[in-house]
């Protein structure tokens, strides 16, 4: 599992005193930074690599300003090209959000998906989801 800590910020926070629903999916990517340097260690987007085909957020529990979160993403499934990650927000050791995101590696020179090298696939092997029995 890869784990990512986030501070909320006020600007994030809507009318009602809860963080806006818009902010989760960004808080979910910045927990797949990890895996995104696996495919592209150098950050450049002229090798950008990971392209996003879906997502999926549930909702689940209102999250508040001024406690931080906990971002925990794993890797659902390994194909040949794509990978799918489950993913859970947690605030105060609760579950907040939850959800999904399926990725292809992408060649955007050649304009076509590239197979998963085997040093990545055995990396992201590591953190694979195991649900709790």
């Amino acid at each position: 599992m890869y784990r990512k800590i986030i501070e909320p910020r006020v600007s994030e926070t809507d009318g009602v005193g809860h963080i806006n629903n818009t902010t989760l999916p960004i808080w979910f990517e910045a927990g797949r930074n990890e895996i995104f340097k696996l495919f592209t260690p150098d950050d450049s987007f002229l090798n950008w690599k990971m392209i996003i085909l879906n997502m999926n957020v549930e909702y689940i529990s209102q999250i508040y300003f001024g406690t931080d979160v906990i971002v925990n993403t794993w890797v659902e499934k390994i194909g040949n090209a794509s990978l799918t990650l489950y993913e859970e927000i947690y605030q105060q050791d609760r579950i907040c959000a939850k959800g999904h995101a399926t990725y292809v590696n992408y060649n955007l020179e050649a304009e076509r998906s590239e197979p998963i090298p085997e040093a990545i696939r055995s990396e992201l092997a590591k953190h694979v989801y195991e649900p709790e029995a």
